[in-house]
């Protein structure tokens, strides 16, 4: 069954998007779909070009050719419309640090049509800093700005949030709060994040789903499966059947090996594959899964290379 969420228009897309500067090309013919109400995850090795591709989803840096759009908007054509649906911290979160937490916020609404008092209340109890907000900036954690700036990025109510290694310096109780809070912003507010990292076990923990590039290019989207709050890595599952040909063709993927199917599913999904063998006539003799995580998957594709 296919899921509404995969069905719907994606809130951001991009077409063929590449960087040039110079003779170098920084990003090259990225496309890419951003589904709704997920957390997308964006990983690549070093000087894989994601910050340059945020740069250009936010508009900080010219698109050399393809484009964005932004629910709908082009960044490149409709420049206005298209970033009035973002809201987002690349880099580090600037702030008055002489000001309160809330003088900061309010001082931002100001700037911004329709934020209301009740709404910045509203992002201040989203990001749990309803205790703090009334102390001064300078005494926050590292953890307490980035709620901050996440809670300013959230006061226009973005369709898109997006964060640049969001959790760079954060110790392990900021790094759960901060994957705590952005679950509760998709399922509460409806808000899509998307979201670049380095820390790999924290992505999967964190992600629907993830995009990898390496080298400016896209090499794969991987779908992370997830029953309640845990994370159900992917893993490749094989299935001994009498006819593995025949059971490829039935399903249409998989590879033929060790005497029988290969196939890469969640474990939600191998019952459901049995079931269509067995319902077929094609004897499965036994199934053995070998599930991979996230950083497996990573390092095979990328051939090893680090992350950053």
């Amino acid at each position: 069954m296919v899921k509404m969420i995969d069905v719907l228009e994606p809130v951001a897309r991009l077409q063929g998007v590449t960087k040039k500067i110079g003779s170098k090309t920084l990003v090259g013919d990225l496309t890419l779909d951003i589904p709704p109400g997920q957390i997308f995850g964006f990983l690549g090795p070093n000087g894989a070009g994601k910050t340059t591709t945020i740069r250009m989803m936010v508009g900080l840096i010219s698109i050399s050719q393809g484009d964005i759009l932004i629910c709908g908007h082009s960044i490149k054509n409709q420049f206005e419309d298209a970033v009035a649906n973002i809201g987002a911290i690349v880099e580090n979160p600037e702030m008055y640090k002489f000001l309160t937490g809330y003088k900061n916020l309010q001082q931002y609404a100001r700037m911004v049509p329709g934020v209301t008092k009740q709404r910045i209340n509203e992002v201040v109890e989203l990001v749990g800093l309803g205790q703090r907000i009334n102390d001064k900036v300078k005494n926050y954690s590292l953890g307490m700005r980035q709620r901050l700036g996440v809670a300013q990025a959230l006061l226009h109510r973005p369709k898109l949030l997006i964060l640049d290694e969001p959790t760079n310096g954060l110790d392990p109780q900021g790094i759960r709060e901060l994957r705590d809070y952005l679950r509760r912003l998709c399922e509460e507010e409806g808000t899509t994040v998307f979201v670049s990292s380095h820390l790999l076990s924290e992505m999967e923990l964190m992600c629907d789903r993830v995009a990898i590039i390496q080298n400016g290019r896209l090499i794969d989207v991987k779908q992370l499966k997830s029953v309640g709050d845990e994370v159900v890595p992917i893993g490749e599952t094989l299935f001994e059947v009498d006819d593995a040909e025949a059971a490829r063709e039935l399903i249409g993927s998989g590879m033929v090996k060790d005497g029988g199917l290969v196939v890469e599913a969640a474990r939600e999904e191998i019952a459901e594959i049995n079931a269509r063998f067995v319902a077929s006539g094609i004897k499965v003799y036994s199934i053995k899964t070998n599930a991979r995580s996230l950083e497996d998957q990573f390092l095979e594709i990328t051939g090893g290379e680090g992350i950053g």
